[in-house]
């Protein structure tokens, strides 16, 4: 027997790591901010933010993380 529990959204706490890690090694036209249980990210340049999925991908995060697109 199994049981798993699922969260939506992210803690605080990793919303600011994953906050600091975009400020720190990311592209520099790149912005984040923390909304709520979200983390929202922002460039002009679709290839900046091709480069954050890419780095968050490969970094040893212990949450999974979904990607959304709005226009």
């Amino acid at each position: 027997h199994l049981d798993a529990a699922l969260k939506e959204g992210i803690t605080q706490e990793n919303a600011k790591k994953i906050n600091k890690l975009i400020r720190d090694e990311g592209p520099k036209g790149v912005k984040s901010q923390i909304q709520g249980d979200e983390l929202r990210v922002s460039s002009k340049s679709r290839d900046d933010l091709q480069a954050v999925q890419r780095m968050l991908s490969e970094a040893d995060l212990d949450v999974a993380l979904s990607y959304t697109n709005r226009r």
